[in-house]
């Protein structure tokens, strides 16, 4: 795995774990919500890129 999609995967998995924490406990700073959404939101902004910049990079495999 890239180090890249590594450290994507690990913005999305904080995001959410921060999103679940704060729907699940009683009496959390809202505060959490939208910081959990945010980390999970440029979580999936990076990987989006890292996707779209190497989504024909199979192809080049192919023709060689």
């Amino acid at each position: 795995m890239n180090n890249s999609q590594l450290i994507n995967t690990i913005l999305i998995l904080i995001g959410g774990g921060l999103l679940i924490y704060s729907i699940s406990a009683e009496d959390v700073s809202p505060y959490f919500k939208i910081i959990g959404l945010v980390v999970i939101m440029i979580g999936l902004y990076r990987a989006t890129n890292y996707w779209v910049a190497t989504k024909d990079d199979h192809t080049n495999n192919d023709e060689k």
